[in-house]
């Protein structure tokens, strides 16, 4: 592999009256991991962007081996051996798995027709190097649209190393993933940097970074201001340097309350779809539910057949009464709410404005004609409750960066005042600042009474916010966790389907 060396040196970007980027900087070679941190808004991918040729700096200069260079498109960087994974996938959901690999780049028979069955072949070989961490049904044919989130991401990841780069920019490449399938990720760019290529990873999980880098360059603010050793560095000085005044996410367990003199708000019982084995469950006011597990072993089926998404057998009761939903129409009608971790595909309308995606699910409570004064003052309070980032509300939701994006997600349904909240994974690819002020946002709700089922991929979380938490395994529950015995241990080991002992 062709030795590298990328240098982004004082790099200004600007969209409208925002200010993306005023100095950024970044510099990697051949053989080594740069960890890239920052806040959301920070500029982090407007960055990684602009090095990739997706987007074109307003000043600055790229240094590529010695050289200045200006990438006027994607296809130019790949041709100097530069490729990324964004923390939006570029997948086509009609397209197969092979063809979104090799899209625009397939191999060719003679010079000229497509040779499908060497892309069939070479994309099992891609396939292999996650070989263990994902199902049957992940094969070259396999339309990338049937795929569950981690499924899709290793494919994003696969369509970038396909292009054989010298350099690959990992934007939350880990975000979707689950813990076999981070550690597969690992070792793969332990073998890749010792081959030579340069890494910039993207990741907003502290433990990944001190894990996998040996630098790291820090932006707040569109500004980079910090570049430090992994070795000669900790955590707590990395998120000082992202947040002014920062501090790390609280990992604490909320105080211990008796919540069994607390009405029973959502009741579940022998719950069961495709993935779902029979699954019981209650959660009462006030109290935060989580729900862990490697992923896909049923979290999401479970949360989405409780909001009326999925066909689903078994009974539901909503503070006592018996409801069967259909269709969310219903769910949203008795005040259930369902926030997805999958912004992009799932939670927002990418070309409609901040206003409109905030309001999406409550138009109908400001009557007809629509009392238009009243929704932008409502959307305008909970975008000042969530700190949304914005240059306004009329601005396009695609403009505003993955942590304010997910903001959104949360406030649109936060204008209905639900009584119970389903979370699937929220804070996914979400900075440390935000992360602080969506918990600060979870015990209001649970102080006002909401019930909350809560899935997240990071254990931490779990461990740190919930009162108790069911462990899912293959579509059933391994262990139901609280107290003594919510421990990081116990919550593993019932992730893998292993039942320690004192799981009650």
């Amino acid at each position: 592999m062709n030795k590298v060396s990328l240098s982004a040196q004082n790099i200004v970007k600007h969209y409208g009256g925002v200010v993306a980027l005023s100095d950024g900087n970044l510099d990697v070679e051949s053989g080594e991991v740069v960890a890239f941190l920052g806040a959301n808004g920070s500029g982090k991918s407007t960055l990684s962007k602009i090095i990739t040729g997706v987007v074109a700096p307003d000043a600055g200069r790229l240094v590529l081996d010695g050289k200045e260079v200006r990438f006027p498109s994607p296809q130019a960087a790949q041709k100097e051996g530069i490729a990324a994974v964004y923390q939006e996938l570029s997948l086509i959901p009609d397209m197969t798995v092979a063809e979104n690999i090799w899209l625009a780049h397939e191999p060719l028979q003679g010079g000229l027709r497509v040779n499908r069955q060497e892309i069939a072949r070479r994309t099992e070989d891609l396939l292999a190097l996650f070989a263990g961490t994902f199902s049957d049904a992940l094969q070259p044919d396999t339309p990338v649209g049937v795929l569950p989130p981690d499924e899709r991401q290793i494919v994003e990841i696969l369509k970038a190393f396909s292009h054989n780069p010298r350099l690959m920019i990992l934007d939350e490449a880990t975000a979707s993933l689950d813990a076999r399938q981070v550690s597969r990720l690992f070792e793969l760019i332990a073998r890749w940097k010792a081959q030579g290529m340069a890494i910039v990873f993207v990741s907003h999980r502290m433990d990944e970074i001190m894990r996998v880098a040996d630098r790291a360059t820090v932006l707040r603010n569109g500004k980079t201001v910090g570049v430090r050793r992994i070795a000669e560095t900790t955590e707590q000085e990395l998120v000082e340097l992202m947040i002014e005044g920062g501090e790390a996410v609280p990992h604490r367990r909320a105080e211990d309350r008796d919540l069994s003199a607390a009405p029973v708000r959502l009741q579940a019982r022998d719950l069961r779809t495709r993935v779902l084995r029979g699954v019981s469950l209650e959660v009462r006011d006030g109290e935060l539910l989580g729900i862990g597990g490697l992923q896909g072993q049923g979290q999401s089926d479970l949360l989405l057949a409780l909001f009326g998404a999925i066909p689903f057998s078994g009974s539901v009761t909503l503070s006592g009464e018996a409801v069967h939903f259909t269709h969310p129409r219903q769910a949203m009608e008795k005040d259930v709410a369902f926030v997805p971790g999958d912004r992009a595909t799932e939670g927002l309308l990418l070309r409609r404005s901040i206003l409109d995606n905030l309001l999406l699910p409550s138009w109908r409570k400001y009557g007809f004609p629509l009392r238009m004064q009243a929704a932008r003052r409502d959307a305008g309070q909970i975008a000042a409750e969530l700190r949304l980032v914005m240059e306004s509300l009329d601005a396009a939701v695609s403009s505003l960066s993955g942590g304010n994006a997910q903001k959104v997600v949360i406030g649109k349904w936060l204008l209905r005042r639900p009584k119970v909240l389903l979370l699937n994974d929220p804070t996914k690819g979400v900075d440390v600042g935000a992360k602080v002020e969506f918990y600060n946002l979870l015990a209001d709700l649970r102080r006002a009474g909401t019930a909350i089922l809560f899935y997240s991929s990071d254990d931490e979380e779990l461990l740190g916010l919930c009162d108790r938490v069911l462990v899912l395994h293959d579509g059933v529950i391994t262990a139901e966790l609280a107290g003594e015995s919510l421990t990081h241990a116990n919550l593993v080991a019932a992730s893998m389907g292993t039942v320690q002992e004192n799981n009650v």
